[in-house]
């Protein structure tokens, strides 16, 4: 055997290794494309009902939102006419009434002043630290 020939065996050796090698890497890059195939598959038969799910999901609660967003105008609108029915309320029943109340004070403290026939007690005072009494403020002090 000459060196050519030894040659031209070694890179036929070495063409076939690599040729083996880039065959297994071909097969299991064939295997890795079928499995991300059948993921995709699987994924896409998952998502679309899903998708279908939730779309139907978002409906509903706009429907809800809808229906709370009704109630939420109705109960402000009920509001607003219980105000507006309390100040009328208020401004019809409320000065009368209040008259009418002062009125019988009035007729009580009167009656009152009647059966007694003396002078009216004077209230109490309070003495408050810090401050000075008005009764104090007109007496002088003997010295």
């Amino acid at each position: 055997m000459t060196g050519g020939e030894v040659a031209g065996i070694l890179v036929a050796v070495f063409w076939a290794i690599l040729v083996s090698f880039l065959a297994v890497v071909l097969v299991r890059l064939a295997q890795t494309l079928r499995a991300t195939t059948r993921l995709v598959a699987e994924v896409t038969e998952q998502a679309v009902p899903l998708l279908a799910d939730a779309s139907a999901t978002v409906r509903s609660a706009q429907t809800q939102l809808d229906r709370v967003d009704a109630i939420a105008t109705d109960v402000q609108e009920v509001t607003s006419n219980a105000s507006a029915l309390s100040t009328t309320v208020a401004s019809t029943f409320g000065g009368p009434l209040v008259k009418v109340a002062a009125f019988g004070y009035g007729v009580r403290r009167a009656m009152s002043r009647n059966k007694n026939d003396g002078p009216a007690e004077r209230p109490r005072r309070t003495v408050i630290v810090g401050r000075t009494v008005p009764g104090a403020r007109g007496r002088k002090r003997k010295g």
